[in-house]
């Protein structure tokens, strides 16, 4: 899903915001949660979620083989196809899921999200 400026979201699941905290440090009075299906719009996207660990190993892993496996010795060769193959379902979701990114949303109600993954909002 790409989210564009201006486009309107709707929250897909319960969001839990922080502890508030009343005269002395620890004494939380009270937590707020945005409930799943508030909508607005959506003011700004930020940048690109880095990747998972998992699949920046497998590009490194994969370029490597790329580059030099048919010069390794055999048994390396094949140490490094099972760690590739060990990490292929990471990338296999990476790739079907596509880049994501982080937004700002202000919300109908007045509050503003910001840094929100877009995996919690869905476009309508």
């Amino acid at each position: 899903m790409t989210l564009e400026e201006g486009r309107r979201v709707r929250l897909t699941e319960d969001l839990g915001i922080g502890e508030a905290f009343a005269g002395e440090p620890g004494a939380v009075v009270g937590f707020l949660s945005l409930g799943a299906g508030i909508e607005g719009t959506v003011e700004r996207v930020d940048g690109e979620l880095p990747e998972d660990e998992e699949v920046r190993e497998y590009r490194r892993l994969k370029a490597l083989f790329d580059d030099y496996g048919h010069t390794m010795p055999a048994a390396s060769r094949e140490r490094l196809e099972t760690e590739i193959a060990a990490l292929e379902p990471q990338w296999a979701a990476y790739q079907e899921r596509g880049r994501r990114v982080t937004v700002r949303v202000r919300l109908d109600n007045g509050f503003v999200l910001d840094g929100a993954h877009e995996d919690v909002l869905t476009p309508l």
